[in-house]
């Protein structure tokens, strides 16, 4: 087995982007224990293995992962997106609704704005099962 490097844990990075991409979640998390391994402090390895995480529906992982992503980066909108995306698929609307309302706080982009739901509406529903690292 070939020895760990830095520029092969970027590779490992890189290559996992694509697989998440390509649809191979699971494949993806494969290469990312790896780097996150080698880096517990990467926090945009452990972004992607959230983002991993859900679309594999391992939603108590990709919860674990955007917890840890937020206690490094408490502004990080799109981790709070992300999270409530998490959550909502999880039928936990409480606390999704609190996590698209921080995310529409700190970054008022349509998409978070309209998840937020700030008149009120419960959202239940509306983008459940989508990737919360999609492109639009």
């Amino acid at each position: 087995m070939p020895e760990s490097s830095p520029e092969t844990h970027v590779i490992d990075f890189r290559a996992a982007e694509q697989l998440l991409a390509a649809r191979d979640p699971r494949g993806a998390v494969k290469l990312l224990d790896t780097v996150i391994a080698a880096h517990p402090e990467n926090t945009a390895a452990r972004l992607l293995r959230a983002r991993a995480f859900f679309a594999a529906a391992q939603l108590r992982a990709a919860e674990l992962e955007f917890s840890i992503v937020l206690e490094r980066e408490p502004d990080n909108a799109f981790a709070h997106f992300a999270l409530a995306r998490t959550y909502e698929r999880a039928t936990k609307p409480e606390q999704a609704r609190r996590h698209f309302r921080l995310a529409a706080a700190l970054d008022p982009q349509p998409e978070y704005l309209a998840a937020a739901r700030f008149d009120g509406a419960d959202g239940q529903g509306q983008g459940q099962g989508r990737d919360p690292g999609a492109a639009g």
